[in-house]
């Protein structure tokens, strides 16, 4: 049977992330709140969990799950180099509302669906994502939802539409605007914005110096 545990409260807090901390390290699903909606998560290194979590919210591999870090750190492990447009971006935006894509470490033992060789990667904002995130370490981060369904903007909407799929829930309150992280794709020789979202892309151009390419 699923947990779910009030956050807003300190001692239920404090015991919620510990349970929550327990079931990804035992391979299970987690739903935690993030600063733009709520998230389903596990551990990024787990490639049957990360199937499990595809398969919670009925959604295949062509679809890849992004990664959400507790640090700016934990990210010169992830990818094959860090280009300096990244390192600027992170140092704007981290913790916050962008996720950025980058070549992956090739070292790397997971399976986040169809990659094609990338990652994307994202430092949220919110207390309790950040908790949990710096004590079980990069996990693979989908919205809470069915695939096709509203992203869930509280622990409730998420709990009736993944049910007893997730072990714990990580109940952090209305979640605000549903507005999403925009992505940022660093593979190729110039930015570009695959998702206008929460930062505009005039703030990613600011920091970038010239304009960001968004498609047409």
């Amino acid at each position: 049977m699923s947990a779910v545990y009030d956050c807003g409260r300190p001692e239920s807090r404090a015991e919620g992330l510990a349970a929550a901390a327990g079931a990804v390290r035992s391979s299970r699903l987690v739903v935690l709140p993030t600063d733009t909606v709520y998230g389903i998560g596990a551990d990024a290194f787990d490639a049957g969990a990360v199937r499990s979590l595809l398969q919670a919210k009925h959604r295949g591999p062509d679809m890849p799950v992004g990664v959400l870090v507790g640090s700016w750190s934990t990210v010169d492990g992830l990818v094959l180099g860090m280009p300096p447009q990244a390192r600027a971006l992170i140092e704007a935006f981290w913790p916050g509302d962008l996720s950025l894509v980058l070549p992956h470490a090739p070292s790397l033992q997971w399976d986040l669906g169809s990659t094609r060789g990338t990652v994307m990667l994202r430092m949220p904002l919110h207390p309790v994502a950040l908790e949990l995130l710096r004590d079980v370490g990069p996990m693979a981060v989908s919205s809470a939802n069915v695939s096709g369904q509203p992203p869930a903007a509280n622990a409730q909407d998420a709990q009736d539409q993944l049910g007893e799929s997730v072990a714990v829930y990580l109940d952090g309150g209305p979640s605000g605007d549903p507005v999403p992280s925009s992505i940022v794709d660093l593979t190729g020789n110039e930015p570009v914005l695959l998702r206008a979202g929460a930062v505009s892309a005039d703030a990613v151009s600011e920091v970038l110096g010239f304009p960001v390419t968004v498609p047409s």
